[in-house]
């Protein structure tokens, strides 16, 4: 398993972030995202969204309300799920957990999903400090994300 933390200077090493790992991506990956409200998570998922869909305009609504919007990129299906408003893990099936699993699932506020928490899934895990820098903390991918790629996302 790969351990990464990284400082986030601004909205646009987030962005960069975001590419660098939609450029990883594959189909039945999870990417699992969390962290508190003005972290960048949304930030995040909008720019991977649009680069992994290869779209730059790719409109990126919330699904805070609808809980899961889907994308069809040029590989496979995308799948991002906020999670906010879920009773439970049993309430997936409705959203189509088990499909949306064949491609990629990006998830807002996975610690909903309790058991059906795949377990090769990427963690990102966004903060903010008291002093308002934001890091990321990178947990999984072992096998594709050897820093090499994140390196060249952030240059020292």
């Amino acid at each position: 398993m790969t351990d990464t933390q990284k400082i986030l200077k601004n909205e646009q090493a987030t962005e960069q972030l975001a590419r660098a790992l939609a450029a990883l991506a594959q189909p039945g990956d999870a990417l699992l995202l969390t962290g508190p409200l003005g972290a960048g998570k949304s930030v995040f998922a909008r720019a991977f969204l649009r680069c992994f869909c290869r779209d730059d305009a790719l409109e990126v609504p919330s699904p805070t309300y609808t809980l899961v919007q889907t994308y069809q990129a040029p590989t496979c299906t995308v799948a991002h799920f906020d999670l906010w408003r879920l009773g439970g893990p049993d309430e997936l099936e409705e959203l189509g957990w088990e499909d949306a699993r064949e491609g990629v699932v990006l998830v807002e506020w996975p610690e909903r999903l309790e058991d059906l928490t795949p377990p090769e899934a990427l963690h990102i895990a966004f903060t903010v400090g008291a002093d308002g820098v934001r890091t990321v903390h990178l947990h999984g991918w072992g096998d594709r994300l050897d820093g090499a790629a994140l390196s060249a996302s952030f240059p020292a």
